[in-house]
């Protein structure tokens, strides 16, 4: 199932992160059933190849949008994903989050390690300038995940997203460049390969 050529896009010392492909299904799809548990009631990947198939091809085809596996760097496992969704150019030059781990790389600090591998890259090579979380209020771990990534609360929408049946609330995060480049700033997360 693991992949091991390097196809990075960006390293740190424990992931790599990469964009998704067709290929990926099959693993990504066995993981995802492998934490239903830990994603309900917060976000639904695909558990099937076909859905994988619709799911991946939108993330690789549409140009507002970009899929990144956080791969392991040891044995390529696929320890999670992170999409930047609705990305507006412009004079926004934006997108917004979305992320999940695996069960079985949970707590271990590689979605931390991989957030900041895409928080580098998209203010990099994509040129973004600013990302947005938009985070249901109940889900400590993504809100930690966001807030241990320099992410700040911007605010609260009543009812802004349609999940698991319902329109829930969601706290609103974001990062700029300014954020992470400033002076007496963090240095920026991992360059690109």
């Amino acid at each position: 199932m693991p992949h091991h050529a390097s196809r990075h896009l960006a390293e740190g010392p424990r992931v790599g992160i990469r964009p998704f492909t067709y290929e990926d299904g099959a693993e990504f799809t066995a993981r995802a059933r492998e934490s239903k548990d830990l994603h309900h009631p917060w976000l639904f990947p695909p558990t099937t190849a076909q859905a994988y198939t619709a799911y991946a091809g939108r993330l690789i085809e549409d140009p507002s949008k970009a899929g990144f596996l956080v791969c392991e760097k040891d044995d390529g496992a696929i320890g999670g994903f992170i999409n930047i969704n609705n990305i507006v150019e412009g004079g926004f030059q934006s997108g917004a989050l979305g992320y999940g781990a695996f069960a079985h790389a949970a707590g271990r600090g590689l979605m931390r390690e991989g957030l900041d591998l895409v928080v580098g890259y998209a203010f990099g090579p994509m040129r973004l300038h600013r990302l947005e979380i938009n985070v249901q209020p109940g889900n400590a771990a993504s809100i930690a995940l966001a807030r241990g990534c320099g992410f700040r609360l911007e605010g609260f929408s009543p009812k802004m997203l349609f999940v698991d049946g319902a329109w829930r609330d969601h706290e609103r995060w974001a990062i700029t460049t300014e954020m992470i480049t400033g002076p007496g700033r963090r240095r920026g997360p991992a360059s690109a390969t």
